[in-house]
């Protein structure tokens, strides 16, 4: 294996390793030009809670908030949320209440034609 050692005009220093081949051919590329650097792409923000703002992990905020001590209809869900910023339909949040009623972090009452969601 032959190794070449290269410094930039800004003082990074480069390793090539391979065959002399290789190398030969990798810096003929560089001092023409034949290479060319892109920059790192950008990379997006997460959230400083590490979870993105999904409604399932909003109504488990709810939840972990004590929102559903007592027992709340889909509108109350939905207003709550509206109030810290997240603006839902209720024919989206109903499914995600469900899905939460379905792995018990929920429960679901019925009450004169309509459900109600506590914890």
């Amino acid at each position: 294996m032959t190794k070449a050692y290269l410094t930039t005009k800004n003082g990074t220093t480069i390793v090539i390793e391979g065959t002399p081949s290789e190398v030969a051919t990798l810096m003929k590329q560089l001092e023409g030009g034949g290479l060319r650097t892109t920059p790192e792409p950008k990379r997006k923000s997460v959230p400083a809670t590490g979870a993105k703002p999904t409604p399932v992990n909003l109504v488990s905020s709810l939840i972990d908030g004590g929102f559903f001590r007592k027992p709340k209809d889909l509108g109350s869900v939905k207003v709550a949320l509206e109030e810290i910023g997240h603006y839902y339909p209720v024919t989206s949040l109903s499914p995600t209440l469900l899905r939460l009623v379905r792995k018990h972090a929920l429960r679901r009452i019925k009450d004169k034609k309509r459900w109600l969601y506590t914890g």
